[in-house]
């Protein structure tokens, strides 16, 4: 019972309009099956009008003075007039109209909880702080700068700061957007929120928890969302016209009459079932197709809003790209064959967590050379990897290490390409570069350049925290000329915001980092499940990571908008023509309501279409 009273304080239009038709259908009975009297009958008439319709004309009041002038303020009027003029029955129809279209809205808009909710709860509510050899769970506000934890195998790291003991890697794909582990060891750096490997270090705090990465991240994330201004639904934006014409009819049919009852009649025609049910049943028709094809509607207005965008921002990795850095050329100096120093940094780089490790090991195994034992392998913070591999000294390095090493070698380097890449040492003569690129998804360059022509996209950007050259390459590959590398998700934000005061915008990204640029644009649609916070903070999901899939949700929400537009214009169109025969005398309240019933039946019919299979569901099939 306290569940069921709960849900009817939450979610009053419930009751409501399970009143509405009790009320109504005992009403029916009373006056033709009974035949009772008329104030008999008028008693279910009045408990809906008192416990439904009272509540309902509160609450478009309390909108009405907030300034929000919905599509529902004539069915609120309606409610009003109806009672003054004892016309119960037309009133209590439209209860029913009002409260079942905010029963389908609400279903329409329900979601999971908030982004903010999500950040708050994947950071650990403690840490592991160790002193004088005791290991002590304590409270993340405990902890402060300089103290010692120790983050187990994992386990999310609650702070900024430096590693003092433990060699291992950390995954921080969720804050920085690039899709490697990256090896720590002492003297390494890590960041709050990323994720440990399978072995325990133990780090120094360098910042406290509230002014840690993660942290400043939940910070824009929620200034971002404090500031995102209401977006106008479709319904109201049609409502904005049709509810004066529907006022003005009416009353021009009292004074032209003389009888109230006119006035009446007309608004009860014209309540805007059309907008308030069929609106939400494409809506709904639509989060359920779109479901059945992997993709997940998080926030309905996304479908309405999706096709009046006309600026497109990428995040680059694991979105342009398929997330997996494969060896793309070695350069190799004077007669060293190439097969050889890729055979010697693979026999390393299996003992190391570095995270170009697995890509060096995957083009070995495609080149079929066998692995060699390897002795005195070290990896010390700054140094690179080292070891000696069948009496040789191979040393797989950085540019900026080589330069300071040994100069006079880093001499014979050749100009730096796009991509990453990692340096081998052969005995400190011999020298080669291997070069990786996260290479471009294969459709991206097909669905980048049909934006503009089948979407009506003016812009397309890239906006990326990668380095200027890996960016700018991909954006040559796919056909975007609009590039900004090196962006932190506060600089993403501020990028969005701006593009978003131009025009509507679109968002796709995958990462943590991505979350609150998402949440700023119009329309925010995240890849993949990987990130929880991605997936709060975007409208829509993108379960499989595919652009074909992202096209069929653009074409998704311009199929569901043209059926809604059809739904609510039509039925607009065909109100007024019942608001001329209730203007004119031959529609009283209860037939006008009944009129008005039956074009939400053919309204509701033709929105439902949505859930009817197409046989083109994206440009890239």
């Amino acid at each position: 019972m306290r569940s069921i009273l709960k849900l009817a304080w939450q979610r009053p239009e419930i009751p409501i309009a399970a009143l509405a038709v009790l009320g109504i259908a005992a009403h029916l009975v009373l006056r033709f099956a009974l035949e009772a009297s008329a104030s008999v009958a008028a008693i279910p008439l009045n408990i809906v009008l008192a416990l439904g319709g009272i509540p309902l004309v509160l609450s478009l009041t309390g909108n009405l003075i907030r300034g929000e002038f919905g599509s529902d303020l004539l069915a609120g009027i309606s409610i009003v007039t109806s009672a003054l003029l004892d016309e119960r029955l037309a009133g209590s129809i439209v209860v029913l109209m009002l409260s079942g279209g905010q029963v389908l809205e609400r279903f329409a808009v329900a979601k999971a909880s908030s982004a903010l909710e999500a950040l708050a709860k994947r950071m650990p509510a403690f840490g592991h702080r160790l002193r004088q050899g005791t290991l002590q769970d304590v409270f993340l506000e405990q902890i402060q700068v300089g103290d010692s934890l120790v983050v187990f195998p994992f386990e999310i790291c609650p702070v900024d700061g430096t590693v003092l003991e433990g060699h291992g890697s950390m995954d921080e794909s969720y804050l920085t957007g690039e899709p490697f582990r990256i090896s720590k060891s002492p003297g390494s750096t890590v960041l709050s929120g990323a994720v440990n490997s399978d072995q325990s270090i133990t780090v120094r705090a360098d910042q406290l928890p509230v002014d840690s990465r993660y942290a400043k991240i939940m910070e824009v994330m929620r200034s971002s969302q404090q500031q995102r201004s209401r977006l106008r639904r479709l319904g109201d934006q049609l409502g904005a016209y049709y509810t004066p014409v529907a006022i003005a009819i009416g009353v021009l049919a009292w004074l032209g009459s003389g009888d109230p009852l006119r006035f009446l009649a007309v608004l009860v025609t014209a309540t805007p079932c059309p907008l308030l049910i069929a609106i939400p049943v494409a809506v709904v028709g639509t989060i359920s197709r779109a479901a059945s094809r992997g993709i997940i509607i998080k926030d309905p207005a996304v479908l309405e809003l999706s096709d009046t965008c006309r600026t497109a921002i990428f995040d680059k990795t694991g979105t342009l790209t398929m997330a997996q850095p494969t060896l793309v050329h070695i350069w190799t100096s004077g007669g060293l064959d190439q097969a050889t120093p890729l055979q010697l940094a693979a026999s390393l780089e299996r003992y190391s967590k570095h995270p170009l490790a697995s890509a060096v090991l995957a083009a070995a195994e495609a080149r079929h050379l066998p692995l060699i034992e390897a002795e005195s392998v070290s990896e010390k913070p700054g140094e690179g990897l080292t070891g000696l591999i069948s009496g040789r000294h191979v040393w797989v390095t950085s540019r900026k290490l080589l330069a300071r090493k040994l100069p006079e070698l880093s001499k014979q380097l050749p100009a730096q390409s796009p991509g990453l890449e990692c340096l081998v040492v052969i005995d400190d003569r011999e020298l080669a570069v291997c070069v990786f690129r996260d290479e471009p998804r294969p459709e991206g360059r097909q669905f980048i350049q049909h934006l503009p022509s089948q979407h009506l996209f003016k812009r397309v950007l890239i906006v990326s925290g990668d380095r200027d050259a890996e960016v700018n390459y991909l954006a040559s590959q796919v056909g975007i000329s609009e590039v900004f590398a090196s962006q932190s998700p506060e600089e993403k934000l501020a990028i969005v915001k701006a593009e978003t005061q131009r025009a509507n915008t679109m968002y796709v990204g995958d990462g943590i980092n991505d979350a609150p640029a998402m949440t700023a644009a119009t329309v925010g649609v995240a890849f993949g499940h990987s990130s929880e916070i991605t997936a709060e903070a975007a409208g829509a999901v993108i379960m499989d990571s595919s652009l074909e899939r992202l096209d069929e949700f653009l074409h998704l929400g311009r199929r569901m908008r043209r059926i809604a537009l059809q739904s609510a214009v039509g039925g607009m169109a065909l109100s007024l023509v019942g608001m001329g025969l209730a203007a004119f005398g031959y529609l009283p309240p209860v037939a006008g309501a009944v009129f008005q019933e039956v074009i939400d039946v053919f309204a509701v019919l033709n929105a439902m279409r949505v859930i009817l299979p197409v046989r083109k569901r994206s440009d890239l099939d």
